[in-house]
C-alpha cells in the first residue's frame, strides 16, 4: 500500500515523465466512467529505448517513495507498457502506437486535467 497521496502520486508519475522528456503527458480523469481505475497517466516516448527508459523512470521514482506498481506490461515490445498503480494507470507508448490505438479519443468523456501545477518546479 502506497503511504503517498493519490495527488502526491500523480505529480511524482508526471513529472518523472517530464524529467525525461516525456510527449504530450495527458492527465484523463475517468472515477466517474469506469471500476478501471480514477485516473489514466498518458505519455509517449521517440523510440522504444526512450519509451522504456520513460517506464523505468516512473517505476523508480515511486519505488524510492515505497510505491511499486501492482502490475506492469509491456516491457518486452515496449511500444505500450502499462504501469498499474490502482487508482492510477500510467500508459507509456511509442508514438505511432499512441497514434494508432488513440486512447484519448476513446476516454474523451473523462475529464481532461492541466497537468501545469505537477511540473511546477
Amino acid at each position: 500500500m502506497s503511504k503517498l497521496t493519490q495527488d502526491e502520486q500523480l505529480g511524482a508519475i508526471i513529472k518523472a515523465l517530464d524529467s525525461k522528456r516525456a510527449e504530450d503527458i495527458r492527465l484523463i480523469k475517468i472515477r466517474d466512467l469506469t471500476i478501471v481505475a480514477d485516473y489514466f497517466i498518458i505519455a509517449n516516448g521517440t523510440s522504444n529505448t526512450h519509451t522504456k527508459a520513460l517506464a523505468d523512470e516512473v517505476e523508480y521514482q515511486l519505488k524510492l517513495k515505497d510505491t511499486p506498481p501492482i502490475r506492469e506490461e509491456g516491457y518486452a515490445g515496449a511500444t505500450w507498457i502499462i504501469l498499474d498503480y490502482g487508482d492510477i494507470v500510467v500508459h507509456v507508448f511509442y508514438k505511432e502506437t499512441r497514434d494508432f490505438y488513440n486512447l484519448e479519443k476513446l476516454w474523451s468523456d473523462g475529464e481532461d486535467i492541466d497537468i501545469s501545477d505537477y511540473i511546477k518546479e
